[in-house]
């Protein structure tokens, strides 16, 4: 029994000690109380009056070596400088499991898709009457085309049709729509746009409507030159 009396003493404390020393260094009022109920449970088997004094030392035990031996958290960010694998971090910056501030996300790119093949529908020019020839109106229109086309010269490649609505003979709408498409890229070329850069210049005549001539609007709508844009 003596033997039982003194061995279990021993493995508490060591049991105590143990725990402890998982835990860290600001833990140790946590250690002082278990310590403080292991000490006692010791000195009551001793005697019943011994239990406060166990108490007593049990508790400064424990707490004492858990603040020598416990894990201390030198940065303040809740990981265990054992497992802290980024010291120092500054105070209030969300981290890891181990200790280290997240990654930035990747930036975002955005990719620019060029299109291959864009066509400008230039519906606004309306030559003068029965004629190839560019109003002022029209020539300010074309203004404003000519700078993005120089903006893509001499890397696209350019191809101008003329349309007319199905007011006429086929053959006169024919020619009316080559000399109209001729007089735009005449016009563009003396604003700046390389003639290199036009492919084919062509007239279509009526055949190629894209909308219903039986009507004014549809009309108007089927006057058009076109400019494609090969890249």
């Amino acid at each position: 029994m003596s033997i039982v009396r003194t061995a279990l003493p021993l493995v508490l404390l060591t049991s105590v000690l143990t725990g402890c020393a998982g835990l860290q260094k600001t833990d140790w009022p946590k250690c002082a109380a278990v310590g403080g109920v292991g000490g006692a449970a010791l000195g009551a088997i001793e005697s019943s009056s011994w239990a406060g004094w166990g108490a007593l030392l049990g508790g400064g035990l424990a707490a004492g070596y858990c603040w020598a031996h416990g894990d201390g958290d030198e940065d303040g960010d809740g990981v265990p400088d054992s497992r802290d694998k980024c010291p120092g971090t500054p105070r209030g910056v969300q981290v890891d499991a181990n200790g280290c501030p997240p990654e930035p996300p990747a930036p975002v790119v955005e990719e620019v898709v060029v299109q291959k093949e864009e066509v400008i529908v230039i519906r606004d020019v309306h030559f003068e009457f029965d004629s190839a020839r560019l109003t002022a109106s029209d020539k300010e229109r074309l203004n404003t085309i000519a700078t993005r086309l120089k903006q893509e010269a001499p890397s696209a490649r350019l191809s101008v049709s003329g349309h007319t609505d199905s007011v006429g003979s086929d053959s006169y709408n024919q020619k009316l729509s080559e000399r109209r498409a001729h007089s735009v890229t005449d016009y563009l070329v003396e604003s700046g746009v390389p003639r290199s850069s036009f492919i084919s210049v062509v007239g279509a005549g009526e055949t190629q409507p894209v909308a219903d001539n039986a009507t004014a609007d549809g009309r108007a709508m089927n006057r058009r030159t076109e400019i494609k844009i090969q890249r």
